[in-house]
């Protein structure tokens, strides 16, 4: 008992995550915990797990797992995590509280995973605490179990706002996004002031988002509050997740804010669906209405649930996920890209040149045709991809059974991570990794798939069945908002100051110190 006192309630208490007056109830919720587990351990066959040969891993603490992880940071436990992939080998075992968490960092196990054993790879753990309400119990494309509610959520979103033909009708949503984009930027080069990149870049992303999500241009005032909403709801510290058992007993304040949280954005997304209907009832058969992913929503039928339509509760989790998805990891992508060009000047010049070469230097704009024509300007994404991708790993993958992957048992339920950057970084694949050249993507460097179908060097949209259904979209914008913006400003540091590359994680891995740039506008 000790242990539990000094392991779980002592830190909480000092911590301030529970009240004093509460404590009580936490120990007595802990005992029968232990308890329970103790006598489950002892009437189990001690000699169970070893029978199993699960993956390699350090050694645990009966009840408490790995206690290394709870003192460390996220890039601490990165860190962690390579040191054990080189003690244990590229597949590992750390036992979380009474769960198995498996990592892989090799990309060859990844591809055996995700794409050759895919059907059984491909399942998610089941919601707790405040995830159920914020994905509306799993009816969202990121969180549903491996099924038919998963494939017909993902085969609508696919097959609407990101078929090809949807994709192009926004193009004149991106051309008006990009000039006040410009415009706002062109301010800081007048003036001389360093801009921060990040922020302007972001705005402008979800301001696309937002009118793809939901078929029109939003006033500032109500895109500043749906942004800080979806801000708020990522970055709250979720202690229900962790912790679910006690979340509602003894973090009931913390609780009814996630509450709050939640109905404010049902507040201000449900009048913009119920508006969106009552317009697609109004004007569908007009050749001019630009379809958006609510009016794919309105239409969607859960067959394996009968047949009925999504709750307004449910669209409300899919459109902040489509928004939340589609600007956080272009928008990091964006700010590490830009980063790199304006510490390597070299490679930034080298891209102006070829921009230039193929648009001329009147032309206003990179337009979306141009794009095919620049292959180093897709070089130069794609080394940004690799080197600083948005996500170190993909959402954690479940096996829907038991099955063996290199001669080791993966027990149903388990929990799969894919270390996304060490793949992207592995020397054994890459000559350089940890160097920006884009260099490696041209003709007679490496060929890369980034679906990783037919095998897997770096998977910065995850791979198999759950990659991201937006891969072909977020590279259009990458393209599209770095060539223009390259095309239009020169990018320098700021004197006296030097790009720092060190990273910190949000909802993304983004730069631990913002990228902040000195511009000019080109002469043109």
């Amino acid at each position: 008992m000790k242990l539990w006192f000094f392991v779980f309630i002592c830190p909480c208490l000092c911590l301030g995550l529970v009240p004093a007056k509460k404590l009580w109830l936490l120990f007595l919720i802990s005992f029968s915990i232990s308890l329970a587990v103790a006598i489950k351990l002892l009437l189990d066959s001690p000699n169970k797990n070893k029978k199993r040969n699960l993956p390699p891993g350090p050694p645990t603490i009966p009840f408490m797992g790995n206690l290394q992880l709870l003192k460390k940071s996220f890039l601490d436990i990165e860190s962690f995590l390579c040191l054990l992939h080189a003690k244990y080998g590229p597949i590992i075992t750390l036992r979380v509280g009474l769960c198995n968490m498996i990592f892989i960092n090799d990309r060859s196990l990844a591809h055996k995973a995700l794409v050759q054993k895919g059907s059984i790879f491909s399942n998610r753990t089941p919601a707790q605490g405040m995830s159920r309400i914020t994905t509306s119990n799993q009816h969202t494309i990121s969180s549903a179990g491996y099924g038919s509610s998963w494939r017909n959520l993902r085969r609508n979103l696919v097959s609407g706002v990101f078929h090809p033909s949807c994709v192009k009708s926004y193009s004149q949503g991106r051309e008006w996004v990009l000039k006040t984009l410009v415009g706002e930027l062109t301010q800081y080069a007048d003036s001389g002031e360093p801009v921060v990149v990040f922020e302007k870049v972001q705005y402008a992303m979800f301001n696309l988002l937002l009118q793809m999500c939901f078929g029109q241009k939003l006033d500032q005032s109500t895109v500043k509050k749906i942004e800080n909403i979806q801000r708020r709801m990522i970055i709250g510290f979720d202690i229900s997740t962790l912790f679910p058992w006690i979340g509602k007993i003894l973090l009931h304040k913390k609780w009814n804010e996630l509450l709050q949280m939640r109905q404010e954005k049902e507040d201000l997304f449900v009048p913009l669906i119920k508006a969106r209907q009552d317009k697609k009832q109004l004007q569908e058969g007009d050749g001019n209405f630009l379809h958006s992913y609510v009016d794919s929503l309105l239409g969607l039928e859960l067959a394996d649930e009968g047949g009925r339509k999504l709750t307004q509760g449910e669209m409300v989790s899919l459109c902040s996920e489509f928004l939340t998805a589609g600007t956080d990891t272009t928008t990091t992508s964006v700010q590490w890209i830009m980063a790199n060009l304006v510490k390597h000047q070299e490679v930034q010049a080298k891209l102006v040149e070829e921009i230039e070469g193929v648009v001329g230097k009147e032309t206003k704009e990179v337009r979306e045709e141009d794009l095919d024509k620049l292959p180093y300007l897709k070089a130069v994404i794609m080394e940004g991809l690799r080197r600083h991708p948005p996500s170190h790993f993909v959402i954690p993958h479940t096996v829907s059974e038991e099955v063996t992957l290199e001669g080791y048992v993966i027990p149903k339920n388990a929990t799969i991570n894919f270390m996304v950057a060490e793949m992207g970084w592995d020397d054994k694949v890459w000559d350089e990794p940890m160097a920006f050249k884009p260099e490696r993507f041209l003709d007679g460097g490496e060929k890369v798939d980034l679906t990783g179908s037919r095998e897997i060097k770096m998977m910065p949209f995850g791979a198999g069945r759950r990659i991201c259904p937006a891969l072909n979209l977020a590279m259009l914008h990458l393209q599209y908002f770095v060539a223009n913006l390259v095309r239009e400003f020169e990018w320098n540091p700021v004197k006296g100051e030097e790009v720092d590359l060190s990273e910190k994680l949000e909802f993304t891995t983004v730069m631990k110190k913002p990228l902040k740039a000195k511009i000019t506008q080109r002469k043109k």
